[in-house]
Parts: C-alpha cells; structure tokens; sequence
C-alpha cells in the first residue's frame, strides 16, 4: 500500500497534489451530463447519430424563430430548472404571468415544429 502510495504522488502525468477538491463535495451536473452524453453517444449508430443532429438542428431553427422572451422562458425553466416564481422574479413579472409565459412558448413552440416538414412526417 504504501508503494502504490508514493508511485500515486511521485507520477509525472497525474499528481495528487495538483488535484482541486470540489466546492462543497458534489459533482457539478454539467459534467454528469456531458459524461453520460459522451457514454450515450457510444452505444448510437451513425444512422441515429444522424438523425439526432438533423433534429437538434432543426430544434435550434424553431428556437431562432421564437420571440427571445419567450425562448428566455423555456430556457430558465428547462435548463436553469427554475420554478415560475424565480422565472418572474428574474423577468420582474408576476408569478401567474411566467406561468401562462411558460405554457404559451411551449405551444408556440409546438407550432412551429409541427409547421416544419420533418417534425410532421415524424422523421
């Protein structure tokens, strides 16, 4: 144990003196997602491979479309995962209106999607 010890803190490419501790102790959530994408991404054939940036790309054009508030809605709920009340907060709206704000772009969303020919062939 203590040979695996001192080869551990007497390498050349990895030090464990070197290493930074994560603030409080946790795994940031970003880096879990990018893991499990990179490991996803392992077990998709080119075809689906394909098809997935075909989509994304798609998705980006219906999100260029949309007015900037509400794609700022969708963006604070879904990947900043903030409740109606933060989204208000930071809009300096009222709760009741980021909620209908939220619901809105959502079927905004949906429309435009729906107006595109891939999404309504279901490709």
């Amino acid at each position: 144990m203590i040979d695996v010890h001192r080869q551990h803190l007497g390498a050349r490419i990895r030090d464990a003196r070197h290493e930074i501790p994560l603030p409080n102790g946790t795994v940031p959530t970003a880096s879990s997602m990018c893991l499990a994408a990179q490991l996803a991404s392992e077990l998709t054939s080119p075809s689906d491979a394909a098809i997935r940036n075909e989509t994304l790309g798609q998705l980006e054009e219906a999100l260029d479309v949309m007015d900037p508030v509400d794609r700022e809605v969708l963006v604070l709920r879904h990947f900043e995962e903030l409740s109606n009340n933060d989204v208000a907060e930071i809009l300096g709206i009222r709760k009741a209106a980021a909620s209908k704000r939220y619901v809105r772009a959502l079927g905004r969303l949906r429309d435009i999607l729906a107006a595109m020919p891939a999404f309504r062939s279901g490709a």
